[in-house]
């Protein structure tokens, strides 16, 4: 798992050949609450979360960024070694979330 910063995920988003799944790991209620808006949600928490983000993915090869809440949110560095424990080689971390994608959004 390699940690990725806001700016390297938002150079990610707006390349349109960045072949990457951005992932939303929180459950519904936050996720719809706020988000990324190019990502999905997956809960973490689910029994399932493995082969849903399979299913989505496709390839274990392919990029896939998990991010929660905030620096301090367990949830996305939870997801990310789930992940590698189940195959997936190019797991990243967007540890800041939607807390620090949306303060750096709205001071620029």
């Amino acid at each position: 798992m390699k940690p990725i910063s806001r700016d390297e995920l938002k150079t990610m988003n707006e390349t349109e050949h960045e072949d990457f799944v951005l992932i939303n790991v929180l459950d519904p209620e936050a996720f719809n609450e706020q988000h990324i808006r190019t990502s999905i949600n997956i809960p973490v928490g689910d029994d399932d979360f493995t082969r849903r983000v399979k299913e989505v993915v496709g390839s274990k090869d392919r990029k896939v960024v998990v991010y929660c809440a905030s620096f301090d949110c367990p949830a996305s560095p939870k997801a990310a070694k789930e992940l590698e424990d189940a195959g997936f080689t190019r797991v990243f971390d967007y540890e800041g979330g939607t807390k620090d994608w949306f303060e750096k959004k709205q001071a620029a």
